[in-house]
């Protein structure tokens, strides 16, 4: 049988081997307001931040931006992923990608990162296919 003074001394060491060392969190009442804003901060969440304006133009989606809209609303209906899968992994792009990429764009790249992650398909299928379509878009 083990003595508390044991036990003490295990969780000690153990301890030391932790990956991370971190302070627990109990509830956002025991954080600051800064660390609990950040916690809670997503990447696409940009409401109340400083921006310039920007006018309203009407636009009208192009073809490849209803076809890649078309082609998510399949993955959702297929059962490939859901709306929230979608908007989290375009959060993980990091926001370089994010702000980078067009709306549509983002959910092509997480499309496609999806079906490789998922194994729906391999990097070699997806590479093969953009030279195909590279290679249509070189003949027009």
């Amino acid at each position: 049988m083990s003595t508390p003074h044991q036990f003490d001394r295990l969780a000690s060491l153990v301890a030391g081997v932790a990956p991370v060392a971190r302070t627990p969190l109990d509830s956002p009442y025991d954080i600051s307001g800064e660390l609990f804003a950040a916690l809670r901060h997503v990447l696409h969440d940009v409401g109340g931040q400083p921006d310039l304006p920007v006018p309203y133009l009407e636009k009208t989606e192009e073809a490849w931006e209803m076809n890649t809209y078309v082609t998510c609303e399949c993955l959702g209906w297929r059962g490939v992923w859901n709306s929230e899968e979608r908007r989290r992994a375009e959060n993980d792009l990091g926001a370089t990608l994010y702000f980078g990429l067009p709306y549509y764009a983002r959910w092509a790249m997480v499309a496609a990162k999806t079906l490789v992650a998922k194994g729906y398909i391999t990097p070699d299928e997806l590479s093969a296919k953009l030279d195909e379509v590279r290679g249509r878009q070189a003949g027009r």
